[in-house]
């Protein structure tokens, strides 16, 4: 049950918190100038013990031996051929680890989790029924002035900003939509968030929060398929320590980024709106050429952002060209789109190694 659910125009969405308050745009742009408040429903998952930094630095993608309390970052789970499986917030108060995750993941994880515990000195607890997550922009929360019962257990700080210690953009960095992205999140009681929502702070719905994150290139586990490799999704930046130790997954992830490229390849799609039709994630992306019209990837995420419009995330082919324009379809409706590219097609192979002559081969002078 949504802590929002008594107030006005509320909508629920799939997950529980409200899609929206009966006016979505009006809702992002509160949100957006750090106005307004938005109810995240993320699953919460706690690692407690002496061994938990050290635990999750080793199975997991990010650096996390070392964490200061009150310091935010956020990691991946890979599969021994560096997919991604699970996607973690991280901030530790000192004695907790909170991973704040999707809200149908936070189960799976802390079984993941339970299941490799060993002999450590780690106790993983999925905590999602006991607390709330509030997100908002900017450093300081809208209802810092309310009367609450208790504050926040933990606060944790996007670092998507910019790229972290450790990690690698490959979307170009000057102008880069994310340098103003400035979320934060609060794990809250359930008293808490009924208090902020009984509280005149303007509230927003997650339709306004996913305007935002696409139009920030920000990748979250909801983009993510089976295949999904963090380089695909510019993952690197914010969730992957390319020179800390070894991990499950560690062999592909830096494989691909020192001498391959990734095999497909995020994109910000600019969606035609003059049919009033939004395709949903899932949808295919489709580029027509002369031989025939050809699948060349999927949305992942759709939204309509207050300026832009509508737009989506998008995982194409490497080999797609950027300026070629692409067609999803609705029904009986074609929407077409144009690319915004996030991770180039040359991504990858920053080693530069120099090609060795094929054995055999004939040197022509």
């Amino acid at each position: 049950m949504s802590a929002f659910a008594g107030r006005a125009g509320f909508v629920a969405s799939d997950s529980g918190p409200a899609a929206h308050f009966g006016n979505p745009l009006g809702e992002q742009r509160l949100l957006a100038r750090g106005r307004a408040v938005v109810e995240l429903g993320l699953g919460v998952v706690t690692v407690s013990g002496p061994d938990r930094l050290s635990w999750l630095n080793s199975i997991t993608s990010q650096q996390l031996t070392g964490l200061a309390a009150g310091a935010s970052t956020e990691t991946l789970v890979l599969d021994q051929s560096g997919r991604v499986e699970h996607a973690a917030r991280v901030v530790d108060d000192g004695s907790v680890a909170w991973l704040l995750t999707e809200p149908a993941d936070a189960a799976p994880l802390a079984a993941w989790l339970d299941s490799m515990r060993f002999m450590l000195r780690v106790e993983v607890a999925d905590r999602s029924a006991e607390f709330a997550t509030i997100g908002w922009f900017g450093e300081s929360a809208p209802f810092a002035s309310t009367d609450l019962p208790g504050p926040p257990v933990a606060e944790w700080v996007d670092p998507w900003a910019s790229v972290t210690p450790g990690g690698w953009g490959y979307a170009a960095q000057e102008a880069h939509p994310a340098s103003d992205w400035t979320l934060r999140i609060a794990v809250v009681s359930p008293g808490t968030a009924e208090a902020i929502a009984a509280s005149d702070e303007p509230a927003a719905g997650l339709l306004a929060y996913e305007a935002l994150r696409i139009a920030a290139w920000r990748p979250s586990l909801s983009d993510v398929d089976e295949r999904t490799i963090p380089h695909e999704l510019d993952w690197l930046r914010s969730a992957v320590h390319l020179s800390k130790g070894c991990y499950r997954g560690q062999e592909t992830v830096a494989k691909v980024h020192n001498l391959g490229h990734p095999p497909r390849r995020a994109v910000m799609l600019h969606l035609d709106g003059s049919d009033g039709v939004l395709p949903a994630p899932g949808t295919p992306v489709v580029s027509g050429e002369e031989s025939g019209e050809k699948e060349v990837g999927r949305l992942t995420a759709s939204g309509i952002h207050h300026e832009l419009g509508p737009i989506g995330l998008a995982v194409v082919k490497r080999s797609l060209d950027p300026t070629a324009t692409l067609v999803l379809r609705v029904d009986d409706v074609v929407v077409s789109a144009t690319q915004e590219v996030i991770v180039p097609p040359g991504a990858g192979a920053t080693a530069d190694v120099p090609r060795l002559p094929r054995l055999g081969a004939v040197r022509r002078s």
